[in-house]
């Protein structure tokens, strides 16, 4: 996993507290978690159609060996909604966005996914 220094994209699972430095707070999770109150949660926005379809996280099932063709099909959907990635970008633009997730596997998970996806289209933003 790449991580770039000045990135504006954070990853926090919902279960740590929310914190200032957090920014623009947005859960990219279909499904709401489990135990969590809307309070507790403190969260900016609930971007649902980022998330993975049900059949695509049915087939992923969180295994760590289907993570590259997992990623390959996440990206495929996100390409059905550019208007909300182009909208994630302009936040990012503008300063920290974290990208809220409940999977315990911190590493094999659509937020992981979607933070890289993220840093790249702005990476070549900063480029252009």
């Amino acid at each position: 996993m790449t991580h770039h220094t000045s990135s504006p994209v954070k990853l926090k699972r919902i279960y740590e507290a929310p914190a200032r430095s957090d920014g623009y707070r947005v859960l990219v999770d279909r499904i709401w978690p489990r135990g969590v109150s809307k309070e507790a949660a403190s969260l900016h926005a609930w971007l649902k159609d980022v998330a993975p379809s049900t059949e695509l996280r049915g087939r992923f099932s969180h295994d760590p060996s289907k993570w590259s063709s997992f990623k390959r099909e996440y990206l495929r959907e996100l390409e059905q909604h550019e208007d909300r990635l182009a909208e994630l970008i302009e936040l990012c633009a503008r300063g920290t966005v974290t990208l809220v997730f409940a999977a315990r596997d911190i590493e094999h998970n659509n937020a992981v996914a979607l933070k890289e996806h993220l840093d790249g289209r702005l990476e070549s933003r900063r480029r252009a």
